[in-house]
């Protein structure tokens, strides 16, 4: 029998994880590309992408969001000629651009980059009509309208 791969989902969106947490059952496998990169639940609705740039600063890199979709792109400037003879290149400095699509109501906090990894803040702010509110519930006897009255 053949089970559904969600885990492409899982990596590139966020604030959808209750529904990949119902769906989470049918398996999965992690294929991994690059730049690497973690999505962290940090709280209730508080969410961390963080993108391992060695190498990059941070007028390299660019951060943007359109349309729910969170864009990270990044590109070394080219400098002229490196001081000596590369032996062996092991440290990517290749461009990339890094796409995740948000959910409805996720906004980007801030981007911070600190030793190598890039950290980008998002929450989920859900206006107030669309959280849940309790109605209470009063004792007594049911009001009936007439409708002859009402009329």
């Amino acid at each position: 029998m053949r089970s559904l791969d969600f885990a492409p989902l899982y990596r590139s969106t966020v604030g959808f994880d209750r529904l990949f947490s119902m769906l989470d059952q049918l398996g999965g496998s992690d294929g991994s590309s690059y730049p690497p990169y973690n999505i962290e639940r940090t709280g209730d609705n508080t969410y961390r992408v963080t993108v391992a740039v060695a190498g990059f600063s941070e007028n390299d890199l660019s951060v943007e969001v359109k349309e729910n979709t969170l864009t990270i792109r990044g590109e070394k400037a080219k400098s002229g000629e490196p001081a000596g003879e590369m032996l062996y290149q092991g440290i990517a400095a290749r461009a990339f651009e890094r796409r995740f699509q948000l959910a409805d109501y996720v906004q980007v906090k801030g981007a911070v980059l600190e030793n190598g990894l890039l950290h980008v803040d998002l929450e989920r702010e859900i206006p107030e009509a669309m959280k849940p509110r309790q109605i209470p519930i009063t004792t007594g006897t049911p009001q009936i309208i007439d409708a002859k009255k009402a009329a």
